[in-house]
């Protein structure tokens, strides 16, 4: 009997808190959603990255990340380098209430991973970099 009285304390103990648990959970969504696409290629540039994805399955499309994103206090970009392995370096896009916000940049610490390129010294692409607010992503 007292084990019959104690599986059943059990129960009913367990089975209020998870109503509770589950309110408390739902309460705590987040107002930021992401999207992330592996990278092909990171060139480095003097005004900041330039970052190669692929659009489907046959086209690459490049977007520019201004090196000052990085820099500001609060700034709009995170750059968090990726510890040794396999892991493939990517682009998070951070969106709040379906405005951009901010990415995170993630890439390998080695400039001789097959990801990174080089962008020749007599080319000049500042002007793509100039007035750039966020990213625009294409599927």
């Amino acid at each position: 009997m007292k084990k019959l009285a104690i599986i059943l304390l059990l129960v009913v103990i367990f089975g209020a808190s998870v109503p509770v648990f589950a309110q408390i959970s739902k309460d705590k969504e987040s107002e930021y959603f992401y999207v992330n696409v592996p990278l092909e290629k990171i060139y480095p540039y003097r005004a900041g990255y330039v970052l190669v994805y692929r659009k489907g399955v046959n086209k690459m499309v490049q977007t520019y990340v201004p090196g000052n994103w990085f820099y500001d206090a609060g700034g709009k970009a995170e750059l968090i380098t990726l510890p040794p392995g396999r892991n493939w370096p990517s682009l998070s896009v951070y969106y709040k209430e379906g405005e951009f916000s901010h990415i995170r940049l993630y890439i390998h610490r080695s400039k001789a991973h097959a990801t990174w390129g080089n962008i020749p010294q007599n080319v000049n692409i500042d002007d793509r970099f100039e007035g750039i607010e966020s990213i625009e992503l294409e599927f």
